[in-house]
């Protein structure tokens, strides 16, 4: 199984990057392996987190160079596609942990909950509709934890069996 984890590479709290990194820990301890946008901050923490409990990290680069990775990246894929990566991210995991962010975090959780893909969120962006009338309070699972995020992650898959 694979998860997606978003989050700001210049996050704006440790708290979030302190989570990102036990995220990455409690997938890895999990067999899960980790997919996220490759670079600093969330997504580095994500992968150190994974790497320490000898997890698996991919990291799904906007750039031209593998290089760009952190070095935390098992396995760097380069699109030279700037933020258009954020569908590949989202579309790799079979659910999506959001932790913090900015708003290339907001445009990877409209494309995963746009397309049936499970979002939980860890202090990340609050929604509550989207102008139409149509309700979408709760789209967003909420965590309270690192862990409780992973569980909900894990289930939430399980249940969308989007695949």
């Amino acid at each position: 199984m694979i998860i997606a984890v978003i989050g700001s590479s210049n996050p704006s709290t440790k708290e979030h990057v302190d989570m990102a990194e036990e995220v990455g820990r409690e997938l890895a301890r999990r067999d899960v392996m980790v997919v996220c946008g490759g670079l600093s901050g969330i997504m580095e923490a994500v992968c150190r987190g994974a790497k320490s409990e000898g997890g698996t990290t991919i990291g799904i680069l906007p750039g031209r160079a593998a290089a760009e990775a952190n070095s935390y990246v098992d396995i760097p894929i380069v699109t030279s596609m700037g933020y258009a990566r954020n569908v590949i991210v989202v579309h790799t995991g079979e659910a999506v942990i959001a932790i913090g962010g900015a708003f290339g975090t907001l445009s990877e959780i409209g494309h995963a909950l746009g397309d049936g893909i499970p979002v939980i969120g860890l202090k990340t962006w609050p929604l509550s509709t989207n102008g139409d009338g149509i309700d979408i309070v709760g789209a967003i699972i909420q965590a309270e934890s690192p862990a409780d995020a992973v569980d909900k992650a894990l289930a939430a898959a399980a249940a969308n069996n989007h695949r």
